[in-house]
């Protein structure tokens, strides 16, 4: 490929193709158009960079390796979203991904902005073996508390996935009723990538609940907080009392309904 003869718009064309040659690549470096010389800094960069993140990416599924190492190839992660808000459930999910599976940006939910874990939610459900979640309402958490309800939760969604895994990563939460070998992870969703995907698929699956609240209750600005404790929040809580999709059990909401006489 005789890339001298080639226009900026040609390379520039070139470079955002998958594979180019060591030889190409070459070429292009020894080319004395400035134009061209910024285009391979550029490019070279880019090509650091994604190198960097599939290494970093590559370090999340270090736990499901040594699992799949000992045979076991169907590992699921489990999280949740959603235990510390007044308002809306408690969003448990599980998801099984293919071994060294590349999702680009996968992280920790709570370190992705809104945009970045719509994106991720749908190539997890495309690449992933197996997905499932459930929501725990507000009533089921004010009967049980948030605790046993996470639980019964996480219990759930591994039943229920429609590929039964053979090990389970939690986040943090011990599951020791389970049939098959897991481990529980403090901060699971920053080292496992299972766990971080499911609390993707949490974090997103319960954010568009609470945003479906929003239009029916709009006083309270769900959309924008989640029905966490914000100011906002508080305010709303302290003009109107609860709502029946408040936590009843929870002292801020408790005590709100008490001073507004509304029991939700």
């Amino acid at each position: 490929m005789d890339t001298a003869q080639m226009t900026v718009a040609q390379i520039t064309a070139l470079l955002l193709e998958q594979e180019i040659s060591l030889q190409t690549i070459n070429r292009l470096k020894m080319d004395e158009r400035i134009s061209v010389k910024r285009l391979i800094g550029k490019w070279e960069v880019s090509l650091q960079k994604t190198q960097r993140e599939r290494e970093r990416i590559a370090a999340l599924y270090e736990y499901e390796r040594q699992l799949n190492y000992e045979g076991y190839s169907l590992v699921a992660g489990v999280d949740e979203a959603g235990r510390g808000p007044l308002a809306g459930p408690v969003m448990v999910a599980a998801v099984i991904l293919p071994p060294e599976c590349y999702l680009p940006g996968l992280n920790d939910s709570k370190k992705l902005t809104a945009s970045q874990r719509e994106s991720l939610y749908k190539e997890i459900k495309n690449a992933a073996i197996a997905v499932n979640r459930c929501a725990v309402s507000a009533e089921i958490i004010d009967e049980i508390n948030i605790y046993r309800a996470t639980v019964g939760g996480m219990y759930s969604v591994i039943a229920g996935l429609s590929s039964a895994p053979q090990a389970v990563l939690i986040d943090a939460v011990p599951l020791p009723h389970l049939v098959m070998p897991s481990k529980s992870i403090i901060s699971g969703d920053q080292v496992s990538a299972s766990i971080a995907a499911a609390s993707i698929i949490a974090k997103v699956e319960r954010d568009h609940i609470m945003q479906e609240l929003d239009c029916q209750y709009p006083m309270y600005g769900f959309s924008r907080h989640k029905g966490y404790g914000t100011q906002e929040h508080m305010e709303a809580l302290a003009k109107y009392g609860p709502c029946p999709y408040h936590r009843q059990s929870f002292a801020p909401v408790k005590a709100a309904a008490i001073a507004t006489g509304c029991a939700g």
